[in-house]
């Protein structure tokens, strides 16, 4: 997939991760006292990656994972923790330095790999799952699952994923979100109803073959987000 939306997206994207937002996310993976916001994200993320790894087996020894979207690595370490061999990939060099930098050891089977790049590079290879925490959230929903799509080709197993609810308290912190400078705004995220998004998900063609599976949203603070299982059937 390299829709030109997608790609034009996407640099925006590596861009706002790579410079402005690097300290926030090296601040998000220690526990360095952070402001309220950004407090009420790091306990919504923690939250939703335990909501993720709730829909994948506890035994994941010998399944190939794509975390697609690793940031500072904390899924990943949690997916190897399991058993897995888990390739991670992010947009931002900067960040997959510092991740790699603070890999904790892992005790047992379980492997990382970090690199950075687009996430739907099929230079990656082929997986059993694909998790994507808060990574397509920027994409508008056509593009999202067409993304989607493009993993999906390449996935045997199980796709999870997290995107935006449309709500109305999501609506609010956009506007909270516009009275910060310019410059330090991060890239609009793209909110989709669940209906609208697994109807889009069904009518895609490169996603015939998947059924929608479990799915939990995570709020509080200034963190919605809500996660969705997809498994080949």
């Amino acid at each position: 997939m390299n829709g030109q939306s997608y790609t034009r997206r996407r640099d925006e994207v590596a861009v706002y991760f790579d410079r402005t937002a690097l300290d926030a996310w090296q601040r998000f993976a220690t526990n360095e006292p952070l402001g309220r916001i950004r407090t009420t994200v790091r306990a919504g993320r923690e939250r939703m990656r335990a909501a993720m790894l709730s829909m994948l087996p506890d035994n994941l020894h010998g399944w190939r994972i794509l975390d697609a979207g690793c940031g500072t690595g904390a899924m990943a370490v949690e997916l190897a923790g399991r058993g897995a061999d888990v390739t991670g990939i992010d947009l931002s060099p900067s960040i997959i330095s510092y991740a790699t930098a603070h890999l904790p050891r892992i005790d047992g089977p379980g492997r990382i790999r970090l690199t950075s790049g687009d996430m739907l590079s099929p230079e990656l290879g082929e997986f059993d799952a694909v998790v994507a925490m808060d990574s397509l959230i920027h994409y508008r929903p056509n593009d999202a699952v067409a993304a989607l799509a493009s993993l999906a080709s390449r996935t045997s197993r199980k796709i999870v994923f997290t995107f935006p609810p449309r709500t109305l308290a999501l609506s609010a912190m956009h506007a909270v979100g516009r009275l910060f400078p310019r410059g330090d705004r991060a890239p609009s995220i793209e909110p989709v109803s669940p209906a609208t998004l697994s109807r889009l998900i069904a009518s895609h063609e490169g996603m015939s073959g998947w059924q929608a599976g479990r799915t939990l949203r995570v709020g509080g603070g200034f963190y919605i987000s809500q996660a969705l299982e997809v498994s080949r059937t």
